[in-house]
């Protein structure tokens, strides 16, 4: 068994273009008369805030770990579990003892990359009867599934579960899911999630994580709250030219020069801002919340500080110094990925599972082909201070109003979902059938054209285990992706506001929503650092003053759950 847990069928490149794109859902959503009038009111400021410590545990399901199969490297630092040793088929364990589904038929939307499969292909047939139930699957384009999702919950032919990834939660979205979708509290706080033991297995931070509005609403994906963004270096061409992985910014720079030769049509690198906002230790941008911490008794936000603008700078310079892909340059153009592949650029970063992603896919095209993700450097030659990213981050929610029965099939199939590396239903779900969507070649299943197709998306947002990679095909590269993130781990803090999901007021949901453009604008030499403080000062006065002392009460009243 070797799925591919790191990414649940997500492309990296697609949830980057969607975390670019915090306008687009605000934009989808702001002027719905319908979503807004759903959004307001008594009921909305009553789920404004958040809920933590006493009042969560009050909530939150009961933990009980599942260990089916002992990770060949464990979870340390907050990495993933790791799993380089492939399980013969007659091995893998049964988690879910018995058919749970009592056959309700539902439908349910979520984001998909490619060419959807047809409604009634096998894999979905498969599921449904192992399962018990009967899901239609409406599967919309992920690059504009800002949009779908905006105008879906603005009306009120709402699918029975509807599934949203964290940087969808913009503008009246957060207000929206409280509004629109079930509390699930009734079945799964406490000792009741029992009934569901692979949700019982999912992390406490992930479910505190999944609490909206002061309600359990969400079916989470649990994820490694280590930074998912490396900085990846083709270490094929380092060995060959004598180069190291640079251990400063102004490293980074001298090594950036002397790789580029555009005339050769080779740069250093693409767009270094992820990566620089990491150098730098600028708090986590990932959410809204995050960006907010407490530093010396007075919560600040990521735009009001020296790091946030020492970092722009820096990738400013790289731009200036030529040493920065053109296409990039011209607003990301293209795939930094491809780019990388093919040898224009030697340095880019994106999310952790391009590791395995990119060397597969190289393998039978360039034997030579090498990568590896250098540790983030601190910007002055020290360890760099990483903020940690939220433990769940794409949630499953259920339509308000749904029948008792129909809401206990679908906890039957996130329990099914959420089995763990090892089991017939984690090998099902991530694989399909036997003969049909895989085969197994040396000990490993391989899919076929059909499991290609099939058996993607769709499925894994229901809900899913607690982190891992499993990757026995590339022993190797697990291993090296899981010790990557055991060491930024070490070098990784929890912020203020860790863990916990915050409905903003309507009156400040999109007052940030510039500043993603500006510092686009600003590396690329098309506006100024002294724009950028321009813009923090207008955001004061325009709210951001108030929002924080919102913030300051938040804190002052609440403490997360312990997980």
């Amino acid at each position: 068994m070797t799925p591919n847990a790191t990414d649940v069928g997500i492309p990296a490149t697609s949830r980057r273009t969607f975390l670019s794109s915090t306008a687009v859902a605000a934009v989808a959503v702001a002027g719905g008369m319908p979503l807004l009038a759903a959004c307001g009111g008594t009921e909305n400021k009553k789920n404004e805030g958040t809920t933590s410590g006493k009042d969560a545990q009050k909530i939150l399901p009961t933990f009980a770990a599942r260990a089916v199969v002992t990770p060949d490297i464990p979870s340390e630092n907050g990495s993933a579990a790791g799993f380089t040793t492939a399980i013969a088929t007659a091995q893998l364990q049964t988690s879910v003892a018995a058919k749970k589904g009592k056959g309700s038929e539902l439908t349910a939307m979520a984001p998909f990359w490619g060419p959807p499969p047809a409604p009634d292909n096998a894999y979905y047939k498969a599921m449904n009867e192992a399962i018990g139930v009967k899901v239609t699957w409406q599967n919309q384009d992920g690059n504009t599934y800002a949009d779908k999702l905006g105008a879906v919950l603005a009306g009120s032919a709402i699918p029975d579960l509807v599934v949203v990834p964290g940087w969808n939660l913009n503008g009246k979205i957060p207000g929206a899911i409280n509004a629109k979708f079930e509390d699930l509290g009734p079945y799964l706080s406490g000792d009741k999630v029992k009934a569901y033991p692979n949700l019982a297995a999912i992390p406490t931070d992930a479910w505190q994580r999944s609490i909206f509005g002061g309600r359990l609403r969400g079916l989470p994906m649990p994820a490694s709250y280590v930074t998912n963004i490396a900085p990846f270096y083709r270490a094929d061409l380092f060995e060959a030219k004598g180069w190291q992985p640079p251990k400063s910014a102004d490293e980074f720079m001298a090594l950036a020069k002397e790789i580029t030769d555009a005339k050769a049509k080779v740069w250093a690198c693409d767009d270094m801002r992820w990566t620089a906002y990491n150098m730098f230790g600028v708090f986590n941008g990932g959410d809204k919340a995050l960006g907010w911490n407490l530093v010396d008794g007075k919560l600040i936000h990521r735009f009001e500080t020296q790091e946030y603008l020492e970092s722009l700078e820096w990738v400013r310079k790289l731009y200036e110094a030529g040493v920065v892909h053109p296409d990039a340059r011209a607003d990301n153009q293209g795939d930094a990925g491809d780019r990388f592949t093919s040898g224009q650029i030697l340095i880019y970063n994106n999310d952790v599972s391009h590791w395995y992603q990119k060397t597969v896919e190289q393998a039978g095209q360039n034997p030579d082909f090498a990568m590896a993700a250098m540790d983030i450097p601190g910007h002055d030659g020290r360890p760099p201070t990483l903020w940690a990213t939220n433990p769940a981050n794409i949630w499953a929610f259920v339509k308000k109003g749904t029948p008792k029965a129909v809401i206990e099939d679908i906890l039957a199939a996130a329990d099914f979902t959420s089995a763990p590396y090892g089991t017939k239903e984690r090998m099902l779900t991530e694989y399909g059938v036997e003969g049909t969507h895989y085969t197994i070649k040396d000990g490993l299943p391989t899919k076929t054209d059909a499991g290609n197709n099939q058996v993607a998306n769709a499925w894994g947002f229901m809900a899913s285990p607690a982190s891992y990679i499993a990757h026995p095909d590339q022993p190797e590269v697990t291993k090296a992706m899981i010790e990557w993130q055991q060491r930024m781990g070490a070098l990784t803090k929890k912020s203020s506001f860790y863990g916990l999901t915050i409905t903003e007021p309507n009156q400040w949901t999109n007052l940030s929503n510039d500043f993603e453009q500006l510092e686009k604008d600003i590396v690329r030499g098309r506006k100024k650092i002294s724009d950028m403080q321009q813009a923090v000062s207008e955001w004061r006065s325009k709210g951001g003053d108030e929002l924080r002392d919102w913030y300051k009460k938040i804190l002052d009243t609440s403490a997360p759950a312990a997980g």
